[in-house]
């Protein structure tokens, strides 16, 4: 069933096979893939603002060059709240998966601590993100997943742009390997290319989220150590690459020393 516009007609095709990019809470999952109604979520919130004057930029915490990340309890207690000047507007917003977290009230509270409270307000968005990937993205006959549906966006980082592009390429070729061979099990291949090349740093940003995330003790040790230029460094690589960066081995073994020392609690905060 689909719509040509919305509030339109509905309107009813036979295919041999679909692709469900339906975003999170993806309808197309829940009623097809088992384990897709309990995918858990952060919740995030922002508001689209017309970028202060200079005069008022300069009195507040804002730089229209700079992206703002902010690791503070009050504003998120389990992920984090962001600035990003989008030139003539900015993003200002923040994201939390505790249910019942005020996300307008606070990101309310935040514009007012950044002296932003006075900007225009042009629009209010929200939407829930992902936290994993589905453990399957098939229903083992016609139906495949990809994109927020499959829960491709990364832990940590709350980036799902990329990976989901990436996981509707994966999403098609099984698409089509369903359709020339007739083999359901095709499908599958989706999920396991996509899990191979990206699952790894999936996991390591999962247990970074669950870790450093949870406590405001435990974030201004995280902010401490990204400060370290080898842990920019490696961290700057990955995100460009989209892989684990496996050069310069002595930065490797330097982080892993700082980090176990800040895990540890021997390091200053």
């Amino acid at each position: 069933v689909y719509r040509q516009e919305r509030g339109g007609p509905d309107r009813r095709l036979r295919v041999r096979a679909v692709i469900g990019a339906d975003g999170a809470r993806s309808a197309v999952a829940k009623q097809n893939i088992p384990g897709a109604k309990d995918v858990k979520c952060v919740f995030a919130y922002h508001e689209i603002v017309k970028a202060p004057e200079p005069a008022v930029a300069a009195a507040a915490d804002f730089d229209p060059d700079r992206c703002d990340v902010y690791y503070q309890g009050h504003l998120s207690p389990d992920f984090y709240a962001w600035i990003f000047p989008h030139g003539e507007t900015a993003s200002i917003g923040l994201g939390s998966a505790h249910k019942g977290f005020a996300l307008r009230e606070t990101t309310a509270l935040m514009r007012k601590q950044v002296g932003l409270d006075s900007c225009e307000t042009i629009r209010t968005e929200g939407a829930p993100i992902p936290l994993k990937p589905l453990k399957r993205w098939d229903n083992g006959r016609d139906i495949v997943v990809a994109g927020d549906a499959a829960g491709v966006v990364a832990p940590a980082s709350g980036e799902g742009i990329y990976y989901a592009m990436a996981c509707g390429r994966l999403a098609a070729d099984a698409v089509w390997q369903f359709l020339a061979t007739g083999k359901p099990a095709a499908l599958k291949q989706a999920r396991k290319a996509f899990m191979s090349k990206h699952g790894k740093v999936f996991w390591i940003l999962g247990i970074m989220q669950y870790f450093w995330y949870s406590s405001d003790k435990r974030r201004e040790r995280f902010v401490k150590m990204c400060a370290d230029p080898d842990v920019q460094y490696l961290t700057w690589q990955s995100y460009m690459h989209k892989e684990l960066v496996r050069r310069k081995p002595v930065a490797h073994a330097k982080i892993f020393v700082k980090d176990m020392g800040h895990l540890l609690g021997l390091s200053r905060a």
